[in-house]
């Protein structure tokens, strides 16, 4: 298996089974339905846990740019790589969403709140404040990059962030539950703004996706917003990359 596929594979993987549990609690006659933001972000970090030890051994299971491009700016990533990974988590991404909407098919007609449906493909602000809402979305993520590198660098014990390899980090032991745990911190701590893109193809896949399916009663993708989720994790994974070089942990 390629790396690229490895990535798209564990992308998918996320967002089916991250995207699953928001449409579990959000559409109407659902077995989950109104169980609430614990469980949302329970499944997003158990989501994030089975998709890195599946593909972690082989592609590192970055599953998201922000940590492809946080890792490549400290050196610890070939940017000749960071290309394909980026293609290979939104096609990923687009996949599990469309997996996720089969899934859930008969849901979508019984479910009348167009905001509820749009979100359970991506992320929306509980206040909408650009500013605001992108500061958020840089300091989960940010937070995200750290806790990966200090997961790493405990497990690894590397001298040198650039040495970290994350394919060997998450062959095995429990550094993925480790960062499914720092997922679900992370929801809980600092989801409640903007629902936690932290990743990009997380985010814009699965909104292509909603905009591409014939999804009876939908409202619209929210594209002026759409750009927060994935710029701001994107310069948040940098900014926590570099924190993490900078206090020399």
């Amino acid at each position: 298996m390629t790396v690229y596929l490895a990535e798209a594979i564990g992308t998918m993987i996320l967002v089916i089974l991250g995207n699953g549990v928001v449409a579990n609690v959000l559409l109407n006659r659902t077995k989950g339905q109104n169980s609430g933001w614990m469980v949302i972000t329970t499944g997003w970090g158990l989501a994030v846990t089975v998709a890195v030890y599946s593909v972690g051994r082989i592609s590192g299971a970055h599953i998201n740019p922000a940590v492809t491009f946080g890792l490549a700016s400290i050196g610890a990533f070939p940017w000749s790589q960071v290309p394909g990974y980026l293609l290979a988590q939104m096609l990923g991404a687009v996949l599990g969403a469309v997996i996720v909407y089969l899934v859930y098919f008969p849901h979508w007609a019984e479910t009348e709140d167009s905001g509820a449906k749009l979100a359970a493909f991506c992320t929306a602000p509980a206040i909408s404040n650009r500013v605001a809402n992108f500061v958020t979305e840089v300091i989960a993520t940010a937070m995200l990059l750290f806790g990966i590198l200090a997961i790493s660098a405990n497990s690894a014990g590397f001298a040198n962030p650039g040495e970290v390899d994350l394919s060997v980090v998450f062959r095995m032991g429990l550094q993925p539950l480790l960062v499914g745990f720092l997922v679900w911190s992370i929801g809980l701590s600092l989801g409640g703004p903007t629902g936690y893109a932290i990743n990009p193809a997380r985010d814009l896949g699965p909104r292509i996706a909603y905009a591409l399916l014939p999804i009876q009663g939908k409202g619209k993708a929210d594209w002026g917003y759409s750009w927060i989720p994935v710029f701001a994790p994107i310069l948040g994974g940098v900014l926590g990359a570099w924190l993490f070089v900078i206090v020399g942990f």
